[in-house]
């Protein structure tokens, strides 16, 4: 490995029994990972399968597939069959979590070092450090919450999982890795999906799980863990993309006098919200109050606001 070309990419362990080890990647290579000892990337447990999945570095793209594993792989919370990497995005592979970064970022003891060298390293890491693997708190900068909630689920783990940032708390509850509920800042009138959807796109703050609680829930979370977080983290991207395009949450939302826009031209929802916004004005309590998703409400507000039916 040593005389190959580099992709000019790296593979860091983030979190997990070999947290802090590098992998580089180099170019027009493929490389296999899984519990197999003659393997590309050695990962010594038990929720990894004999050959898991491969990177492929191919005319500057990098392509990661999963190859049939037990456990499944996850890129950025969203469990993939194959997948086209960029740099920032994170992989869990059992109880690891890789970041792919620039080699330019990675440790220069790394950088050129054989195959044998680098497994060898981590080896050494994961005898040293086997407890990290066992992730209960931490900085959601660093560990994305989708991240976080993907590896309990996959580790069965049980309990309540506290969220916390500048300005929200919320609890996710868990059993044997299922999400069965979710809470934003103790407002049950929110709902449980909206409440986990809005977590999942935090940015910033801390996680720490604690130990399970005897509270019941009439409205409980159905829907499979990995199908949960996927579909948060595809909502909490459509959403950053339109947010310049938005009003603040604290806008108020008005129905322009006259009203020159047909109300016969909207749909059912469209009329619900635009109700919610005659009743309550705040974009913030639109988005509480509103029977639907924060995605579809916002995709509602912005076409109402282009058509002239709300104004800021």
């Amino acid at each position: 490995m040593s005389d190959e070309p580099s992709s000019g990419f790296a593979l860091r362990f983030i979190s997990g029994k070999y947290q802090g080890g590098e992998y580089p990647l180099p170019s027009e290579r493929e490389i296999v990972i899984g519990r197999g000892g003659e393997l590309d990337i050695v990962l010594v447990e038990d929720m990894v399968s004999r050959k898991h999945a491969k990177i492929t570095t191919q005319q500057g793209k990098i392509i990661i597939q999963d190859l049939g594993s037990t456990n499944g792989t996850f890129v950025n919370g969203e469990k993939i069959k194959r997948a086209r990497l960029k740099e920032g995005d994170r992989v869990l592979i059992g109880t690891s979590i890789l970041k792919l970064i620039a080699e330019a970022d990675a440790m220069d003891d790394n950088v050129g070092a054989t195959r044998e060298q680098l497994n060898q390293k981590l080896d050494e890491l994961g005898r040293r450090q086997a407890g990290k693997a066992d992730v209960t708190s931490g900085d959601l900068s660093e560990l994305p919450l989708p991240d976080i909630l993907t590896l309990l689920s996959t580790n069965k783990k049980t309990g309540v999982l506290v969220v916390r940032n500048d300005d929200h708390e919320g609890r996710v509850y868990l059993k044997a890795g299922r999400i069965f509920y979710a809470i934003l800042d103790d407002n049950d009138e929110l709902g449980p999906l909206k409440a986990l959807f809005r977590m999942i796109g935090f940015d910033s703050g801390t996680f720490e799980l604690g130990p399970p609680t005897d509270d019941d829930f009439v409205l409980e979370l159905e829907e499979p863990t990995d199908q949960l977080v996927a579909d948060a983290v595809r909502q909490s991207n459509e959403l950053r993309e339109m947010s310049s395009d938005l009003p603040e949450l604290e806008d108020m939302l008005a129905i322009p006098k006259p009203l020159n826009a047909q109300l016969s031209a909207l749909q059912a929802d469209e009329l619900d919200i635009l109700q919610l916004a005659l009743n309550l004005g705040f974009f913030q309590a639109v988005l509480d109050k509103s029977p639907f998703p924060d995605l579809r409400t916002c995709q509602v507000v912005k076409s109402l606001i282009e058509r002239e039916y709300l104004r800021t």
